[in-house]
């Protein structure tokens, strides 16, 4: 019951390697997402939050054909790149983990924002008076201070990506050891005959998975809470 296949690892493996570059490929650009939508005013702002907490509203099937028809090897700019670059995403798991990215994105941004928001910007302020250039009062004021809600942000944003489905297997499909992840393992196993034992260790796994990513989380917002009220 509790002895864990090699097919059944190599599912387990492939989810935290498409989570993890997941979660490393979308840091960078929530961070900057973040610090526009907490930072600056502009035209379209309402827009452009919309459009980032979209994946969290839209069915995942629904996102996942959209990254199929841009993406896909007949796909708007999918072609382009297989044709110029030899860059393909469907049915590959960098797909997967491209999907993975789409569907966490909001989960991500999100902490990060109001970690920005709660910063005090008379720090900031002071700091450019000092005569830092901009990039550097955001280096060393503004990211140090966000840093435990940019974690959370990643520990969330890592624990959606694990447990993504709907959009992965519409993007990039069911294919063993190539672009099957726990959850689709799950769903395959459940529609053959004993795969009942198998799919419940799967459960299991991605149950303690998902638990310790979100007792990480909470853990790192109560840290950013403590550094920037100071108890």
């Amino acid at each position: 019951m509790f002895e864990i296949s090699p097919a059944e690892w190599t599912a387990i493996l492939l989810s935290l390697r498409v989570a993890v570059v997941a979660t490393l490929v979308a840091t960078p650009f929530g961070i900057a997402l973040a610090w526009l939508l907490a930072r600056r005013e502009f035209w379209g702002k309402s827009i452009l939050d919309a459009l980032v907490h979209l994946p969290l509203v839209l069915p995942p099937v629904v996102t996942g054909y959209l990254l199929l028809l841009t993406l896909g090897r007949r796909g708007l700019v999918g072609a382009w790149l297989a044709d110029n670059l030899g860059i393909v995403f469907a049915f590959r798991w960098t797909g997967a983990a491209l999907a993975c990215g789409v569907m966490s994105f909001p989960l991500l941004v999100r902490p990060i924002r109001l970690s920005i928001e709660a910063i005090d910007r008379r720090l900031e302020q002071a700091s450019s008076t000092l005569g830092a250039a901009p990039w550097q009062v955001f280096a060393t004021v503004t990211l140090p201070l966000a840093l435990p809600g940019v974690l959370a942000g990643m520990v969330l944003g890592f624990a959606k990506a694990i447990g993504e489905f709907g959009a992965t297997i519409t993007f990039v499909s069911n294919i063993p050891g190539e672009t099957q992840t726990i959850s689709s393992a799950i769903y395959s196993l459940i529609q053959t005959p004993d795969g009942d034992s198998a799919a419940g260790r799967l459960v299991v796994v991605s149950t303690v998975i998902a638990m310790g990513a979100l007792i990480a989380s909470e853990w790192f917002a109560r840290r950013a809470t403590k550094r920037l009220h100071g108890n």
